[in-house]
């Protein structure tokens, strides 16, 4: 792997995984063709199975010269009554939903020179461990994640395939649904049904992948750099580094972190994905690290934190876009971010190593978030790098050297 790593949640009423569906089923994400065991459920190839170029976005009629049809985007869909985060990818409703009840401290007014900059940053990954990026186009991506080859959306794939139909149709579960990052549907299995969990690694961590109805699966790759950097980091230091993950997901950053030796705080708004984290921790045989898993809104944590002057060395965050609170409260990443940054600063111990953000799903230039970064962190010295994510086709073997696709906005402060 080259140097260069968002959110369950649930309705009310949500049921467990049902009885195992035949060969070739569409099941909703989040259901099990069985009890789940966390272990891949063994497939066989009797017939080959249908194109999966049906789980693509809406079809442009027009000429083609191969058989991928090329792809539209469709018109935006009405969100979800209660958010554009509903169910898996809801861990993000949680925390954003929380996060807006929470009031918002005064700015602080910060002296002195802004940090010098290093732009533009694009941190790639070929993948690592049990993943890679296969190939991209035509609104979708192929992924390898373990076992499985599986497809889903990407609306930043906008050239076509590189690879051929066959290797695409061979796919073991395919996205069906909502094109949008938040967009429900549905997972079908062209060969056999699959459970709903399935053991992975990446950087030595062992966790679980999960097929959720808001197309995740339980990790988001590109984050893979910024994982290994804090693993570095902590390899490099000569005492435990005082980890805070925000908005931590299925904890496997927490994981790396806490196996490299660094003791972490890990936060997120959804008892169900601390739940998945704490499944994931015993996995990964971490059930002695020190990692403290804190279910809270995160901006009700930092301000607590801030009151009682806890300080952390390295600081990740990855807030949601939007959200809606209980009471009608509105969380806006655009309007949110600047308070939640100034109050990271503060957190920051007088050893600090890194903060981190990252940012998806808005339409803005890094710039946005880098300019933020420095102001947030002026007369801090240091400097701040902002960029993209990037992960970049590697082919059915993994060691190709193919087109990079862009996941995300990046922007990091460090001391030197």
């Amino acid at each position: 792997m080259k140097n260069k790593e968002r959110r369950p949640g649930s309705r009310p009423g949500e049921k467990p995984a049902g009885r195992t569906a035949g060969k070739g089923s569409s099941l909703p994400a989040g259901k099990s063709s069985g009890k789940s065991s966390g272990k891949p459920t063994a497939t066989s190839r009797p017939e080959r199975p249908a194109s999966v170029r049906s789980a693509a976005p809406k079809i442009a009629p027009g000429p083609q010269k191969s058989g991928r049809p090329a792809t539209q985007r469709a018109e935006p869909k009405p969100r979800h009554p209660r958010s554009e985060h509903a169910q898996f990818g809801n861990l993000r409703e949680a925390e954003a939903r929380q996060a807006a009840t929470a009031e918002q401290r005064p700015m602080i007014e910060r002296d002195g020179e802004r940090p010098p900059e290093r732009i533009p940053v694009i941190l790639e990954s070929t993948g690592a461990g049990d993943f890679h990026l296969i190939d991209t186009g035509n609104g979708l991506k192929l992924e390898q994640y373990g076992p499985y080859c599986i497809v889903r959306p990407e609306a930043q794939a906008l050239w076509k395939p590189a690879l051929p139909d066959h290797v695409w149709d061979d796919a073991d579960a395919v996205f069906t649904g909502d094109t949008d990052e938040d967009g429900m549907g549905r997972w079908r299995f062209p060969k056999n049904a699959l459970g709903e969990t399935w053991p992975l690694a990446l950087l030595g961590i062992d966790f679980l992948g999960r097929f959720t109805s808001f197309r995740h699966v339980g990790v988001f790759p590109e984050q893979i750099v910024h994982w290994a950097w804090v693993k570095e980091q902590q390899e490099k230091a000569d005492r435990p580094l005082k980890v805070l993950n925000l908005f931590g997901y299925t904890g496997v950053a927490s994981l790396v972190a806490a196996g490299a030796g660094a003791e972490v705080t890990h936060v997120d708004a959804s008892k169900k994905a601390i739940g998945w984290a704490r499944e994931n921790q015993a996995l990964a045989g971490l059930d002695r690290a020190p990692i403290r898993w804190i279910c809270e809104d995160a901006m009700k944590f930092i301000q607590r934190e801030e009151r009682r002057g806890s300080k952390y060395d390295i600081i990740l965050t990855d807030p949601p876009k939007f959200g809606r609170g209980p009471n009608g409260e509105v969380w806006h990443l655009f309007e949110h971010l600047p308070n939640m940054l100034d109050i990271c600063r503060e957190l920051l111990s007088p050893k600090a190593v890194g903060l981190v953000l990252t940012a998806y799903s808005i339409r803005a230039s890094f710039y946005s978030i880098h300019e933020l970064m420095r102001e947030t962190m002026r007369g801090a010295g240091g400097v701040v790098e902002s960029g993209e994510l990037v992960i970049r086709e590697a082919g059915i073997d993994g060691k190709d050297h193919g087109r990079a696709l862009s996941t995300s906005l990046f922007s990091r402060w460090v001391p030197k």
